[in-house]
């Protein structure tokens, strides 16, 4: 196995790893408080991993189905409820012990692979592309989650990770579409983003034909330039919240944890059209 390939089982593993530790010990209330995502608690985002991997692994979804599907946005939502709801009842231990048991058969199954088996193509949520870019989509929705998890139990960490970065990245790699297709900025312009903290990083878009496109290097506002159509800054937790979600773009804004310098209206735009999450 190549040394990029090696990685993302290390970074699959190491995310597996946080939130088994994260979640040993917790009590019944705790398995239960709610998360960010609507109608699910802490239990549940782990139920919904186990259910996940569960699917990979080929074992078969339990026969049931969930009597509340009020908070689902999506048939895809509904699908995942099944595997959730059938837990519920489930003490928090319980569910940790079988999310325990999935995925270090995962692990196993994918220590086992070759190269040519990353390179295959497969059907991913993104489409079909090779099995390495699947285990690359698994690693941040399993960091996501875990920060989900996080949230609700007042216990921030893992940011300090290349499964942080990696996953931050993932949703980097969207924002010259928001700046330029969503947020329609104008030709020309240029969207400074400053993400402060351990997985954050400064990134530049420029726009042209109505295209965002990641510049090479941001303009430096101590620097006797011409600043940014729009200077956005927020820490990694503010974006990955908004990136993915979790948060409300508005109540985002009014909180004071986005800066804008420059072109505020689209600034505030951009921020309202983050989410690249279905």
């Amino acid at each position: 196995m190549n040394e990029a390939n090696q990685q993302l089982v290390d970074m699959m593993e190491g995310v597996w790893h946080s939130i088994s530790d994260l979640c040993e010990g917790l009590t019944e209330a705790e398995w239960k408080t709610l998360t960010d995502c609507p109608g699910w608690s802490v239990q549940d985002q782990v139920s919904h991993l186990v259910g996940s991997e569960t699917g990979i692994l080929g074992d078969p979804d339990p026969d049931h189905t969930p009597a509340d599907l009020s908070h689902t946005r999506s048939e895809q939502g509904q699908r995942n409820e099944v595997v959730v709801d059938f837990r519920r009842p489930w003490a928090g231990a319980q569910v940790l012990s079988d999310f325990r048991a999935k995925t270090a058969r995962r692990v196993e199954f994918l220590r086992r692979q070759s190269d040519d088996d990353f390179a295959a193509e497969m059907q991913t949520p993104v489409g079909p592309a090779p099995m390495s870019e699947f285990i690359s989509i698994r690693i941040m929705d399993a960091w996501v989650h875990e920060q989900d998890i996080r949230r609700a139990l007042g216990r921030p960490g893992h940011y300090d990770s290349p499964a942080a970065a990696h996953a931050l990245n993932r949703v980097i790699r969207a924002m010259p579409f928001v700046a330029g297709r969503r947020a329609q900025a104008p030709d020309g312009a240029t969207v400074v983003m400053d993400i402060s903290g351990p997985a954050g990083r400064v990134i530049a878009i420029g726009v042209e034909g109505g295209r965002g496109r990641e510049l090479d290097t941001a303009p430096d506002h101590d620097e006797p330039v011409e600043p940014p159509t729009v200077r956005i800054s927020l820490d990694a937790e503010t974006f990955g919240c908004l990136g993915c979600g979790r948060w409300d773009p508005d109540e985002v804004l009014q909180s004071g944890k986005v800066s804008i310098e420059g072109d505020t209206a689209l600034g505030e735009s951009i921020v309202r059209q983050m989410n690249i999450m279905p």
